[in-house]
């Protein structure tokens, strides 16, 4: 179900996605190597919890931890773990979901840890610019396939790929509501977005193949071909002629 958002409802938003701004910057402060994912999945999950905040994550559909922390060739979902140390060179995406006064934002950032490659350079940059290549000309009345051909059209004319199977989404009262928001699709065409939506644009770009695999634990993503991956998102708010990004 599509839930449009009431004036009272976008402001406690806008708080939340401060946190989430905040939470962020932290975590660029701690993001080190020689650092484990669970370290810095503890740090972050205490961080959001001092503002006042939840993180909704832990225990949604059994995830163990309160943020998704995926390094190089993980895409998205990789579980924090003591046994995952992040090392110079890689390039780690936290993607984590706010909860406050029963509310939620949701976004992701791809990091830089010490020197990388310039294909990881360029893939994190072009990443970020498929998410406002999107939101460019979205407004009240814009459809859903405006987004999927921004952000496909963009990374691929980059030499990129755009992964599939997984969506942006609604997002505020639930941390998952209608529409699913693709990054591919036709120019004109689809649900169109209505003034007071709140979704998720999440732009999940390939170095190589769009191909991913699931592995047993049954959430870390991955590409099929070993490559780096990056994913950027935030929540954003539907207006008359434009949109709001919230947790930015």
């Amino acid at each position: 179900m599509t839930i449009i958002k009431t004036e009272e409802q976008l402001a406690v938003m806008r708080e939340s996605g401060k946190i989430m701004k905040a939470t962020f910057e932290y975590a660029k402060s701690v993001l080190k190597p020689g650092i484990t994912t669970a370290e810095l999945d503890k740090l972050l999950e205490k961080f959001i919890e001092s503002y006042g905040a939840t993180a909704p994550c832990i225990g949604y559909e059994g995830y163990p931890a309160a943020t998704c922390i995926s390094l190089n060739d993980t895409v998205i979902h990789g579980i924090p773990s003591d046994r995952i140390v992040i090392e110079n060179g890689d390039i780690v995406s936290i993607d984590i979901v706010v909860g406050y006064k029963g509310l939620m934002t949701d976004a992701a950032r791809t990091f830089p840890v010490g020197t990388i490659s310039e294909e990881k350079k360029k893939l994190i940059k072009v990443t970020e610019e498929c998410f406002f290549k999107a939101v460019e000309r979205l407004r009240d009345g814009s459809p859903l396939g405006d987004i999927g051909y921004a952000v496909s059209s963009h990374a691929e004319a980059n030499g990129f790929s755009v992964v599939r199977a997984f969506t942006g989404h609604g997002v505020g009262v639930y941390m998952h509501e209608d529409p699913a928001v693709n990054n591919y699709g036709k120019k004109g065409t689809g649900f169109r977005l209505r003034k007071g939506m709140t979704i998720a644009i999440e732009p999940m770009i390939n170095a190589g193949t769009r191909d991913i695999k699931i592995l047993s634990d049954g959430w870390t993503v991955k590409t099929v071909d070993g490559k780096p991956s990056a994913h950027y998102e935030n929540t954003v708010a539907i207006t008359d002629d434009g949109v709001e990004i919230l947790t930015l």
